[in-house]
C-alpha cells in the first residue's frame, strides 16, 4: 500500500491504458461496419488488437494488484457499498476477459485465424460455422456493450465521489496525482 493512499504510477497506467483501450475498440467494433470496405481488413485486424491489448494489460494489471493491493480509502457511504465497489471493479475485470474471449471463439467460428499483434496467427481449431458465428457475435456484442455501460456507471460513481462527496476516490486514480 502507498503512504498517500494513491494508487502507484503503473496501477494508474493500467488502468487508464485500459480504459481507452476497451473505449476504442468498442468504437471500432460498433462502427466498423460503417467504415469502407476496403478498410475492413485493417480494421479488423486493429479491432482484433485492442482485444488482445486489453487481455495483455489486464493480466498485468491484476498481477499487480496482488502484488501491491489497493489502498484503503474509507467512504462516508459505509462498509457494504465499498464491497459492492470491490465486486463491480472485478465484475469489470470478468468483463474484459469475457469479450477478447468471444471475440476469438467468434474469429475461430468464422473459421478465421486470430492474429498475434502481426507476429503470428492462431489457426482456427474448427471449421466455418456461420450459425454458431452469429451466435458468438450476439454474445460478443451484448458483453461488450455492458462492459461500456459498466465502465460508464464506474466514471460516474468517480465523478460522484469528486464532485458530491468530495472525497479523494477520483483524485487518487487521476494521472500525476499523488
Amino acid at each position: 500500500m502507498t503512504e498517500s493512499n494513491d494508487y502507484g504510477g503503473l496501477a494508474k497506467t493500467f488502468h487508464w491504458l485500459a480504459a481507452l483501450f476497451v473505449v476504442l475498440a468498442w468504437l471500432l467494433g460498433t462502427f466498423i461496419d460503417d467504415l469502407p470496405k476496403s478498410w475492413e481488413p485493417r480494421m479488423i485486424f486493429t479491432h482484433t488488437t485492442l482485444g488482445l491489448t486489453i487481455l495483455a494489460v489486464l493480466v498485468l494489471r491484476v498481477g499487480w494488484r496482488f502484488a501491491r493491493p489497493v489502498p484503503v480509502l474509507a467512504t462516508r457511504l459505509g462498509p457494504t457499498v465499498e464491497q459492492l465497489a470491490r465486486a463491480m471493479q472485478w465484475l469489470l475485470y470478468a468483463l474484459m476477459i469475457a469479450v477478447p474471449a468471444t471475440g476469438i471463439v467468434l474469429a475461430f467460428a468464422r473459421g478465421q485465424s486470430v492474429p498475434l499483434f502481426g507476429l503470428a496467427k492462431i489457426a482456427s481449431p474448427w471449421p466455418r460455422d456461420r450459425a454458431f458465428a452469429r451466435s458468438v457475435k450476439e454474445v460478443h456484442e451484448t458483453v461488450a456493450n455492458t462492459l461500456l455501460i459498466l465502465a460508464g456507471l464506474h466514471a460516474a460513481a468517480a465523478l460522484l465521489h469528486h464532485y458530491v462527496l468530495r472525497d479523494r476516490t477520483l483524485l487518487r486514480m487521476l494521472p500525476g496525482r499523488r
